[in-house]
């Protein structure tokens, strides 16, 4: 069976391809939808001789819903409160049916779509089934040759498309729904699709978790390895530096160091003065006075029925009460949440949380979470030593791995595709040693993020993604072309003498190996 990848697909990924940069008017941060960051027409044409052979990628969920009922139950409780004392602006009246629209899309997000098993908060949205979609058209659209020649050998050669995901349901998803796009333009390539079996038997010494083929938390959920699924005892693991690596970086998620460091922009007078002018354009004055003199807090308790427009679906959610909102800082982070969360619910929820969140506020917001990822997920301070990223080096090397085999001329895998979360994409830009990512700062500049330049819009908007493309030529070279975000990007500024030429964006990849100090195993 011939490759099939019609033209209007191509002309459609190229459009797509052709899309704006990621917008910051948003400010977003890390729940930006996601958009390509660079139109293919100035992508680089590889030197001559040399053809496609492999590709592999790496890529975060697409956009979402709120993981749970939390945020948005807490503020709907303020602002219940504030109606029953008649302590609302007219704008401050929309904001309830808005908050409850929002609630009841999570609570119902998924149902009626082909491929989400449970409905619900934490799936997918439109949106982000889109965004995977599109992304494996424009996998498909960039390396026609090399999918055209796997397509074709499908009977006398079979090659696989290697699939694996974190094993969360947003994850998996994404998987599913990239995957269903690739053989949809591309079905030659059905038989060759390939989930692996997962790592086991984990935890070490007790009774075996079973995962589902294709999951591997090592790789893909390494920053929340559990005793109790993932346990590994024994030093001679391949798994063991991964697993202790996570523990460590959970441990120093729950430091004073790293909360110092965290809650460092809250303690600034900006904050108060953001959170004022976001919620009084909602809440009397003195209602807002009630909870800045500590009189008055408002939590995620209370049920709510939720029940589909054709009926058939009836959910009821309840708070757990743990989500409490004690300030105005924390009431008018938590609406930030709500209207980023809301960029990536468009097709879900028709309410526009835009007008409660003023530009500039949403800009001060959008910082004050960058800071927070920065030190807990990116580069963190230099006293960190790396505890935030260490856990994604088994992932960075499962890209060398992969092309290790093609160097010694096994060439069973045409692609790996991988789905994760932030939590995964971040660390390894850090891995890396990308320049988006920069380096960690001293624990000094904490009480800024203006210098760091780190923005979670570009480091890991929703779906954000690194692929590397491997060409090879008649003599048996490899090079390698690395992009983040589809954008072509340096390697860490140590490989520069990898590049096959001053300033390209192909490298060779024995020199890139040497650079990381990757050692091929034997």
């Amino acid at each position: 069976m011939p490759l099939l990848l019609p033209l209007s697909s191509i002309a459609l990924a190229l459009a797509l391809y052709a899309s704006p940069v990621l917008a910051t008017e948003g400010h977003y941060q890390t729940k930006t939808p996601y958009a390509p960051q660079q139109d293919p027409a100035t992508y680089a044409a590889p030197p001559a001789g040399f053809q496609p052979i492999y590709t592999q990628l790496v890529a975060r969920h697409g956009s979402r819903g709120l993981t749970g009922m939390k945020s948005d139950a807490a503020l709907y409780a303020m602002w219940q409160q504030a109606a029953a004392q008649d302590a609302l602006t007219p704008l401050g009246r929309e904001l309830g049916p808005d908050i409850l629209a929002l609630m009841k899309a999570n609570a119902l997000l998924g149902y009626g779509v082909a491929g989400i098993e449970k409905p619900g908060y934490g799936n997918l949205s439109q949106t982000g089934i889109e965004e995977h979609r599109q992304l494996a058209v424009r996998m498909l659209a960039r390396l026609p040759a090399l999918f055209a020649q796997v397509g074709q050998d499908a009977a006398t050669a079979p090659r696989q498309l290697v699939t694996i995901d974190s094993g969360v349901d947003r994850a998996r998803d994404s998987a599913r729904f990239f995957t269903q796009s690739l053989l949809e333009h591309a079905p030659a390539l059905a038989p060759l699709l390939y989930l692996p079996p997962a790592p086991a038997p984990y935890p070490q010494g007790r009774k075996a978790v079973p995962q589902a083929d294709g999951v591997n938390r090592f790789l893909l959920y390494a920053h929340k390895l559990a005793p109790r699924t993932d346990l590994v005892a024994d030093r001679a693991s391949p798994y063991y530096a991964t697993y202790a690596a996570s523990q460590a970086y959970q441990y120093y998620e729950r430091t004073k160091q790293l909360h110092a460091l965290m809650d460092a922009p809250a303690r600034l007078p900006a904050a108060a003065a953001h959170a004022r002018h976001v919620l009084e354009r909602l809440f009397a004055p003195a209602f807002l006075d009630q909870l800045e003199r500590g009189a008055a807090s408002y939590a995620d308790t209370g049920s709510y029925t939720f029940t589909s427009a054709d009926g058939q679906l009836t959910r009821t959610m309840t708070g757990s009460g743990k989500t409490v909102i004690r300030s105005l800082n924390a009431a008018a982070t938590k609406l930030y949440e709500l209207y980023a969360i809301a960029a990536g619910m468009r097709h879900e929820v028709p309410a526009d949380f835009s007008s409660y969140m003023p530009a500039e506020d949403a800009r001060y917001y959008a910082d004050i979470a960058d800071h927070e990822d920065f030190y807990q997920k990116g580069p963190g301070s230099t006293t960190s030593a790396g505890v935030t990223w260490r856990f994604a080096l088994a992932l960075r090397d499962d890209f060398f791995k992969e092309v290790d085999a093609l160097a010694k001329g096994d060439l069973r895998h045409a692609a790996k595709l991988r789905f994760t979360h932030a939590e995964m994409i971040i660390p390894l830009a850090s891995a890396m040693g990308l320049k988006e990512a920069l380096a960690p700062l001293p624990a000094s500049a904490g009480d800024s993020h203006d210098g760091t330049r780190w923005r979670g819009q570009s480091i890991s908007p929703l779906a954000a993604n690194m692929q590397w493309d491997v060409y090879r030529n008649g003599a048996g070279q490899l090079i390698v072309r690395l992009l983040y975000n589809e954008k072509e990007t340096d390697f860490q500024a140590a490989c520069d003498g990898a590049r096959i030429a001053p300033g390209s964006v192909f490298y060779d990849y024995a020199g890139l190996k040497a650079c990381y100090g990757h050692v091929a195993a034997k």
